[in-house]
């Protein structure tokens, strides 16, 4: 088991929109409150490290920030690179996520038409939730992985 934080929350309205940071949010068992991704599916919530954001500022001369690459957590202090598909995250008090899917197809969204370049595709986790509560910037997170 690894540990790191939450970094950052950030939602929107609708799908295939940049996000907005927000200081907390309620997970339900369809995702989080008044997401657009939200829903009766695998791609509930999307997560990506800080790290890897930092790293494409410095490599691409930008300043993204939360939610600029349509990601809902951003995790500090913990690789994310070694998880997979059924692998778990433990976010805060009561919130569970299980990876569904790591890194989609790369079609030309907002993120990429804006920026130049995306994360996502290469290094998103798509997750479900197992467990709802309610999330906070600075809320620890613990990666359980059930492979060797």
């Amino acid at each position: 088991m690894a540990k790191g934080s939450i970094y950052s929350i950030s939602i929107s309205p609708e799908r295939g929109q940049l996000k907005k940071e927000v200081v907390e949010a309620v997970v339900t068992q369809y995702g989080i409150e008044n997401d657009g991704h939200a829903g009766e599916w695998g791609r509930q919530i999307t997560c990506l490290n800080w790290g890897s954001v930092l790293k494409a500022n410095m490599e691409n001369n930008l300043q993204v920030g939360p939610g600029e690459f349509a990601e809902n957590v951003l995790i500090e202090g913990l690789d994310l690179s070694h998880m997979v598909v059924g692998d778990r995250l433990k976010m805060g008090d009561d919130v569970i996520l299980e990876v569904y899917q790591i890194g989609k197809e790369d079609h030309p969204g907002v993120v990429t038409r804006t920026l130049g370049i995306t994360l996502l595709p290469y290094e998103g986790l798509f997750c479900k939730v197992v467990q709802g509560g309610t999330l906070k910037k600075g809320d620890p997170v613990k990666s359980f992985l059930f492979h060797n």
